[in-house]
């Protein structure tokens, strides 16, 4: 059956075809007499705007068939397949996979014949593509990625050492595993299930052991480890951050972990444990042992390269997979622990992240509702008076003018008033972000004064999309009427960067944030064919801060009691608040097929615009829509949140997930998006969030303002953080250098990084920076304490408290009561570990010219380690660099260099943790450091040592030296 007449007659896209006809014949008279936006500047006087009619964007209420009990079941019906025709060698097999009885067609038709090719492709990877076997014109209804759209990983030289071995049969039809060779353990089977794959429905089931680990399967609100009754949706929605929901960016992917008593695993006997298991017996080291843990973990992951919608159930035993459409083309990353498998998923399958410059790592400040270049210089200004670092101003859309991209506001953002604002922000060494949206504005055809030259430039460079019948695809978001980037298009990437080029010279900018890129459309359908006339529309909802918007919203708990509600939402179909799926790109390909990388694709137009912009420098953007790569253009952050602790509480494991996908450059709106903040969850936020790479505040229009100084508390909390932070910009710059160029993560799990231990399996409310910082939040209020683990003990490990240096006493595996009043957030450095920091200075370029300074964390052994990594900062190619490694023992520590970048910062401190039985005489390449630098706590076992600049003059990385303390 054809595309468009399947469309019509499906119960999941239905209604939106005759819905867009029913809009375009009533939206022809005007509902609302006028529309005032003086709260946010655009425009400034009151005037009379057509409102779309609020049944615009109401699509058909259907409820999904997981969630219907009438709804047949695939594998109730269907035949499954029967391979045949088998090619084998020693890099993979080929088979023909026809029909194993009568077509069932429950969703769709099905497709008669199927080709299977299995790759060994590396050493570390496996490959299995299931396809239909005829893709030609007359096949049009199966559409296949172009690996120039999404690269496919390939085959290497060499597959000889894989430890993942591919295995079938045809009983009852056909079926495939993936087994560990070393083990024997099944990682991934659809024996006993049918395959079913139709022009529009695809399922296959594979069965995993009970109560299994997964992550990842993203993007949504949700913990870390996937429950095993939930339906994880992947579809790229703009929507308002729903728990358990699928929103804004898709990745397919997921990371298993099966936990085996030590020594189980290369034994076939053995079996993975499940964690009621391990929950049920004693662990062996609860009451203090470090004898070492009884368990070891092994990991792998998987990664289905398909861009259409879909449902991945996960059952008890199994996950159902089922997608709208593509090939099956499934791609198995052996491991076997966390940090192999991540490296495996970016170096082959995605692409490295990008590396980010210097700057970013500083604290940025926003909000929707900044009125004025003069409020804006205001908030910068207020925010040096409280001496509280801020490196970036940003603007929401109210900068636009009438929320047109490119555009400054006349009269609020005058154009007139950009040289002095901006000479201003840039010689405090500051920068800019503005908010840029995914929709562009179509002009009303008969106003000669509504002329917007973007969209004409576009239009006749033919990069928007259109309707199936080619007139022009016209949905609606802030501006009124607008069409949408063609990213297929042969002038579209160009258009866009020559539009960021051009408005760079009006506007200095320091990097972009891309909104609304699901693609979000406040419409179904193209409701502005026969409508544009009516530019500029209100969108078809009141904004809030409106008159007759004003929502007197108290902050959580503010009266707290026993009250409780419930919101519950129909499912729509999936043009609802999105371009439909049925808009046309210009090589004919639908939205239906691509919908979910259009994010993924201004996000790359932007980056080459920005590269156009800053030769040779990295460019910084945030996007919100995002796919499997995107990390390599882009970070993320975590869309429209509440002002709600469970909000903050979620962010943690919505970082974690975004490691895992190749994000690491991850944020969410400190102290919430929507709704009113107070004190306590500001000042909680601020603090947690300086953790996090990605580190802005930002809430929404009509909200109480939030910048962390409107509360004294919040203020404190947020210096102290960042005073943290700041010194430690060091120790993260190098981090994101090492994720750049191996794949490993910045933010991580406790599990991922203590493999041995699985009661650390669902842990999300602790999280590591990098391997050796360790924090520990408080994510509830009204507290003073909060309860965590110290993982790694087991083992002989240890752990350091931040600000004291003292050595933690706690026990492996046991919850730690941990003190912390509002305005502390625990933070501990693990024993082992050599931090490279940095005296902190109000901006980062302030930072960076200060002096150096070392944490040194000796293991109980006496031991540790690290390393540092040093360019300018900002190029995409530095020319020189500096690696810098750290080794300490035997009361000596050495540094060693290499590398040709010139670094003229000298050495100011060096702090050593756990330096048991008295401090000898200290050196520094042999010569003697005075004694009033030197100051030893016995107690404490803390040694610092300051006021060494002298010792290295002409900078502390000129030369190799070794520092001893014996």
């Amino acid at each position: 059956m054809a595309r468009t007449s399947f469309l019509q007659a499906s119960s999941l896209l239905s209604s939106f075809l005759a819905l867009t006809n029913a809009q375009a014949s009533n939206s022809a008279t005007p509902t609302k007499a006028g529309w005032s936006t003086t709260l946010n500047g655009t425009p400034t006087s009151f005037r009379s705007v057509f409102t779309i009619p609020a049944s615009a964007d109401v699509g058909a209420d259907l409820i999904p068939n997981i969630q219907d009990p009438q709804a047949v079941n695939a594998q109730d019906l269907c035949p499954g397949y029967t391979a045949s025709q088998l090619q084998q060698n020693d890099r993979g097999l080929s088979a023909v996979l026809t029909l194993a009885g009568k077509a069932c067609n429950v969703y769709g038709n099905d497709i008669e014949a199927l080709n299977l090719k299995v790759e060994y492709q590396s050493n570390d990877r496996l490959s299995i593509n299931i396809r239909p076997a005829n893709l030609d014109a007359s096949n049009s209804s199966q559409w296949i990625i172009p690996e120039s759209l999404i690269p496919r990983p390939a085959a290497e030289s060499s597959a000889a050492d894989l430890d993942l071995a591919f295995a079938w049969g045809n009983e009852p039809s056909f079926w495939f595993s993936v087994t560990r060779k070393s083990s024997g353990d099944v990682l991934f089977t659809t024996e006993g299930s049918h395959l079913v794959y139709e022009n529009q429905f695809v399922e296959f089931v594979n069965s995993l052991p009970e109560d299994y680990n997964l992550y990842g399967l993203g993007e949504r609100i949700h913990g870390l480890k996937l429950n095993n009754n939930f339906t994880a949706t992947i579809y790229a929605a703009d929507v308002g951050d729903p728990i358990d929901r699928n929103l804004y960016g898709s990745h397919p992917f997921y990371l298993e972990t099966r936990y085996f008593e030590a020594g189980g695993h290369s034994n076939k006997t053995k079996r993975a444990l499940k964690a009621s298991e391990l929950h049920q017996r004693s662990f062996g080291y609860e009451k203090g042992s470090s004898s070492g843990s009884p368990y070891k973990s092994v990991s792998h992951g998987v990664y289905y390269r398909n861009l259409h919608g879909m449902d991945v159930v996960l059952q008890p035993t199994s996950l159902t997979w089922r997608s709208l459409g593509g090939e099956i083309d499934l791609f198995f990353f052996a491991g076997e622990t966390q940090p192999e498998v991540t490296k495996q998923y970016q170096t082959s399958a995605i692409g490295l992240p990008a590396m980010q410059s210097y700057w970013t790592f500083g604290f940025h400040q926003c909000r929707w509702g900044y009125r004025n270049w003069t409020e804006l210089r205001e908030i910068v200004e207020t925010m040096r008076t409280f001496n509280i670092p801020m490196e970036t101003i940003w603007l929401d859309i109210d900068y636009m003018d009438q929320y047109r991209d490119f555009t400054l506001d006349p009269v609020t953002f005058s154009p007139s008033g950009v040289a002095d604002f901006f000479g201003w922000l840039h010689g405090n060494n500051q920068h800019f972000v503005p908010i840029v949206d995914g929709a562009i504005y179509i002009p009303n055809p008969q106003n000669a004064s509504d002329a917007y030259d973007t969209y004409n430039r576009g239009n006749e460079s033919g990069v928007f999309l259109k309707n199936p019948d080619g007139s022009q695809y016209i949905g609606a978001v802030w501006p009124g009427y607008t069409v949408f980037p063609d990213w297929l298009s042969s002038n579209g990437v160009s258009w866009w960067v020559k539009e960021m080029v051009e408005w760079y010279k009006e506007v200095p900018f320091s990097g972009f944030w891309v909104d609304m890129t699901e693609v979000s459309s406040f419409c179904v359908g193209s409701c502005g064919t026969g409508n544009v006339t009516l530019n500029p529309v209100h969108p078809p909802f009141s904004l809030p801060g409106e008159v007759g918007n004003i929502v007197f919203d108290y902050p959580e708990g503010f009266n707290i009691t026993n009250v409780t509600e419930a919101a519950s939402a129909s499912a729509g179909d999936l043009a609802v608040h999105a371009v439909s799926p049925n808009a046309t790109h210009a090589n004919g390909v639908q939205e239906y097929d691509v919908h979910n990388v259009w994010g993924h694709q201004i996000i790359n137009a932007t980056y080459q615009g920005l590269l156009s912009v800053f030769p040779g420098k990295r460019p910084f953007i945030i996007g919100r829509s995002t796919f499997a790569g995107s990390g390599k253009w882009a970070g993320h952050w975590g869309g429209d949140n509440a002002s709600k602790w469970a909000y903050m509480f979620f962010s943690i494991p919505q970082a974690l997930s975004f490691s895992l996908f190749g994000i690491p450059m991850f944020g969410v709106d400190t102290c919430g998006f929507n709704g009113n903040t107070d004190a306590e969850l500001c000042a909680r936020w601020m603090q947690l969030s300086a953790f996090f790479p990605f580190y802005r505040n930002h809430n929404v229009l009509s909200a109480i303002p939030q910048e962390p100084y409107r509360w004294e508390s919040v203020a404190s909390a947020s210096r102290s953080a960042m005073h943290i932070r700041y010194t430690l910009l060091p120790y993260m710059y190098t981090l994101f250098h090492q994720a750049h160029t191996t794949g490993s993560t910045v933010m991580r799990a406790l599990a991922w990084e203590f493999p041995n231990e699985p009661q650390l399996a669902a842990v999300d409310t602790q999280f590591l920076l990098g391997p050796n910082i360790l924090v520990t939040p408080v994510l509830e209020p009204q507290v003073d304490t909060v309860n965590g683990v110290f993982p790694g003990i087991v083992d002989g490990g240890s752990w350091y408290d931040w600000y004291t240096g003292e050595r933690v006493n706690a026990e492996a595996g046991v919850n730690t009561t941990i003190s912390a009043p509002l305005g502390h957030i625990p933070v501990f450095v693990r024993g082992g570990s050599v931090l490279p920091t940095q005296e902190p200075g109000y901006t980062t370029t302030e930072s960076r010219s200060n002096p150096w300074g070392l944490i040194v964390a000796l293991s109980d052994v006496g031991e540790a380690s690290g390393s540092l990594y040093v360019d300018d900062g900002e190029s995409l190619e530095p020319s020189e660099t500096l690696d810098i490694s750290f080794a300490a023992m035997k009361s000596q520590l050495k540094v060693e260099v290499t590398g040709g970048y010139k670094d003229n910062n000298t050495l100011g401190n060096v702090t050593i943790l756990g330096v048991k039985g008295g401090c000898g005489q200290v050196q520094l390449n042999g010569a003697t450091i005075d004694a009033s630098k030197i100051d030893y706590n016995e107690t404490s076992t803390v040694l610092k040592l300051s006021g060494l600049d002298d010792l290295t003059k002409g900078g502390a990385w000129q030369v190799a030296w070794t520092l001893s303390w014996a």
